[in-house]
């Protein structure tokens, strides 16, 4: 059933989704997307579908957008409860802000096909950024990788595969007992300080400090920290001031592989449409 979705704000992602859902045969309507006619808003209210960014909101109350300003409380208002609201990490604010107008708005990031798609296009694009920086090769870089959730998993196994030495740092004694099941070195992030004069590159991707001033001037000068967490675990104004290269590398699906991260929106928008019993 062909249908039509409102797209609105976002970066590279949203450009790639617009032009999937077209070739599947829907009618797209786009505000605030990169390099695509940017229509009125009001038109959104003639779609079945809305499809807003991830993350929904940089700035506090406002939409994701790189082509416009509008915050989410006159989005809300331009929106029907008819329609299906569908957006990326929206958060209770934005949630109970949409209820309160009457809206269902659906959290696509819950959706573990998505996270994992999302997981490997992040630990793709941490591998191109290491790449790029480093003036050696990661085979035989001793590399640490703070977190072994779904990022630090995929990123540490594709080091290993490389040649690189991996040691990765977590807090749980079960997800270093898969660290080491997967053949890394596995230490706690309570115990940090001890090892990190060796590390030629650190991959965090814990949404917490764990790398503050203290511990940071424990590494060498040489040492590239890139950070992959929404909310910072590196002190990189710290790190800058130490004179050690650091990179807040946030949003590398719509980077790296913005085609791959719109398909697995895309898919997971379907999905919610199929378990509401309509067909797509």
């Amino acid at each position: 059933m062909k249908r039509t979705f409102a797209l609105l704000g976002g970066d590279t992602r949203q450009t790639c989704l617009a032009r999937l859902l077209t070739e599947d045969g829907h009618q797209v309507i786009t505000w605030g997307v990169p390099d695509c006619d940017a229509g009125a808003l009001k038109e959104t209210a003639a779609a079945e579908c809305v499809l807003l960014p991830l993350p929904l909101s940089r700035e506090s109350g406002m939409l994701n957008c790189t082509e416009g300003t509008l915050a989410l409380a006159q989005l809300w208002r331009v929106l029907s409860p008819s329609q299906l609201i569908c957006a990326g990490q929206a958060g209770p604010e934005a949630i109970q802000g949409a209820e309160e107008q009457g809206l269902e708005l659906k959290d696509y990031f819950l959706r573990e096909e998505l996270t994992v798609i999302n997981a490997v296009a992040t630990a793709e694009g941490a591998l191109q950024l290491a790449m790029e920086r480093l003036p050696v090769t990661l085979w035989g870089a001793e590399c640490l990788v703070i977190g072994y959730g779904r990022i630090g998993k995929l990123l540490a196994r594709r080091l290993r595969a490389l040649g690189a030495s991996v040691t990765v740092a977590a807090r749980s004694y079960a997800a270093r007992s898969w660290a080491l099941a997967d053949g890394m070195k596995a230490v706690s992030t309570e115990h940090l300080r001890e090892g990190l004069n060796s590390p030629r590159v650190i991959f965090n991707t814990a949404p917490s400090l764990i790398l503050d001033r203290g511990l940071l001037q424990c590494l060498t000068p040489k040492c590239l920290c890139i950070d992959l967490a929404s909310r910072q675990g590196i002190d990189g104004a710290a790190a800058e001031e130490l004179g050690i290269p650091f990179l807040w590398a946030r949003g590398l699906p719509g980077k790296a592989a913005p085609e791959t991260a719109a398909a697995a929106v895309r898919d997971a928008v379907y999905h919610i449409l199929e378990e509401r019993g309509e067909t797509v």
